[in-house]
């Protein structure tokens, strides 16, 4: 059921790759509310993936750009701009990668080139894509903007890497970054903490099927899928949230703040 919450807003979805992505379903969902969108992926990932699919079904541009590239960015905004004939009013930063997790290096062992680059794409591009909008005027008053993370940022996921790292930098990026674009233009800047979701980077994490059966059972209302995650993201996209801003916002069936459950309890004492 669609609300119309986001009609008449503009927006630039970045990340999507195939229909596990979270980001497509953001794109999806967004659409359905009203919303005008642009996607937007590295040239590799839309080699790999299947965006043009979802860019027909959501009559949006594909523009690409690497997200660790200023000029990239700056090319993306002066496009999307030129598209819509103003700015944007909500971003989503669907990005994450880890050289160390794909090629299975300890986290003792990182490898710290890979390091860097993970963290580049990961987390500075979203400092890279703020500071650049803000200096082209490339989201609007009351702009919202949603970066992607997990609660690994906050507490020890041992196969979950320099993933951890990179989320926990995210975090602080959106905080920051909230303060300084809230004073100058209002704009609102949010991480969600989604459960452990079945995506082609999140199937790549060592023990994931692990992950979600754990965090299940930890859940009071179980997983929240890719699709619930649309939704909520829509909320946070509307003008029905404008005064939440630097937030970490846990959209995980009450996992984050939960000790031990019974289901828990009941597989350990088997």
């Amino acid at each position: 059921m669609a609300y119309n919450l986001l009609k008449g807003k503009k927006g630039i979805i970045f990340g999507a790759l195939n229909e596990q992505s979270i980001a497509w379903k953001v794109a999806q969902r967004a659409v359905q509310e009203g919303a005008e969108i642009v996607l937007s992926n590295a040239p590799i990932a839309l080699r790999m993936g299947e965006l043009n699919k979802l860019a027909e079904e959501c009559n949006a541009p594909v523009i690409a750009a690497d997200v660790t590239s200023n000029d990239d960015i700056a090319n993306l905004f002066t496009k999307t701009q030129e598209h819509f004939g103003g700015g944007v009013d909500f971003i989503l930063h669907s990005i994450g990668m880890s050289v160390n997790v794909r090629k299975s290096i300890h986290y003792t062992e990182n490898n710290y080139d890979f390091t860097h680059k993970g963290l580049d794409i990961s987390a500075l591009s979203l400092h890279r894509v703020l500071q650049t909008a803000m200096k082209m005027d490339a989201i609007n008053e009351w702009g919202s903007v949603l970066a992607l993370t997990y609660i690994a940022a906050q507490r020890v996921f041992p196969d979950y890497n320099d993933m951890a790292d990179n989320k926990a930098y995210l975090e602080s990026i959106a905080r920051n970054f909230g303060y300084q674009y809230g004073i100058k233009k209002h704009v609102r800047i949010n991480t969600v903490s989604q459960s452990p979701t079945r995506t082609t980077a999140g199937s790549g994490v060592k023990g994931f099927d692990g992950f979600i059966n754990y965090a299940e059972k930890m859940s009071p209302l179980g997983n929240a899928n890719a699709d619930q995650c649309a939704d909520y993201c829509v909320t946070l996209f509307s003008d029905l949230t404008r005064m939440v801003t630097m937030q970490n916002l846990f959209h995980d069936g009450g996992f984050s703040f939960t000790g031990v459950t019974q289901a828990v309890i009941e597989q350990m004492e088997k």
